[in-house]
């Protein structure tokens, strides 16, 4: 039996009563920050009072997933590459973290750039393989990852791959993309180690499980050694 559709959420609309992001410090980056007060207006009619709320923003501000796939001995196997990210590295709270993490590639896509596009050129720059952006298959919708901090959207590719032709990954010139590590997995591991918190990256996390879902139902037309 199909799930019922979700109720639409109560129309609470947000406006901006007065823009202060000239007076904030955090701007001229990677990442830029807006700092406005905001007014919630009720399905009622009712307003809130002004409230302070920080957003964060980039110019290239959305991002593609990519799950790269073969078939080796009738097995799927995905591609992960280690990252470093500084965030999770300078926690000041409980738990610390060292910021390595295995994640699926991942990348922005610039203003005006075919999401595919930019997926197909993620791919080249971080794993070595050569696509098209007809050659990415979308993972289902995309998603907000933090919807109460950024208006970033992740959307989610797989592409099926021949391992005999991954070539040296280009980069990107980024000097946390340097001297990563490149590691193909059977996919049912990968699900396994987000499990048990092995993997922690969420983005990664989602993606491979909606590409076993892709799998399954035969759509996926993975590659493998003949």
């Amino acid at each position: 039996m199909p799930s019922r559709p979700l109720p639409a959420p109560p129309a609470i609309r947000v406006f901006v009563a007065r823009e202060r992001t000239s007076g904030a410090s955090a701007t001229g980056g990677f990442l830029n920050l807006r700092r406005v007060d905001l007014v919630a207006r009720y399905p009622d009619g009712g307003e809130s009072a002004p409230f302070s709320y920080d957003i964060a923003t980039r110019e290239a501000l959305d991002a593609v997933v990519i799950a790269a796939h073969f078939v080796e001995a009738g097995v799927p196997h995905v591609y992960l590459r280690s990252s470093v990210r500084p965030p999770c590295a300078l926690r000041p709270v409980p738990p610390a973290h060292d910021g390595a993490l295995w994640e699926l590639p991942a990348g922005l896509v610039e203003p005006q750039e075919d999401p595919a596009a930019t997926a197909a050129r993620e791919l080249g720059e971080e794993l070595g393989f050569a696509a098209d952006a007809s050659d990415m298959h979308p993972l289902g919708p995309w998603t907000f990852p933090t919807p109460g901090m950024i208006g970033e959207r992740h959307l989610f590719y797989a592409v099926a791959v021949d391992p005999r032709a991954r070539a040296t990954p280009s980069e990107d010139g980024s000097a946390l993309e340097h001297a990563a590590a490149v590691l193909a997995i059977p996919l049912s591991e990968a699900v396994d180690h987000c499990r048990t918190g092995a993997i922690r990256d969420s983005k990664t996390e989602l993606t491979l499980r909606r590409l076993v879902e892709f799998l399954d139902t035969g759509r996926g037309g993975a590659l493998g050694p003949a």
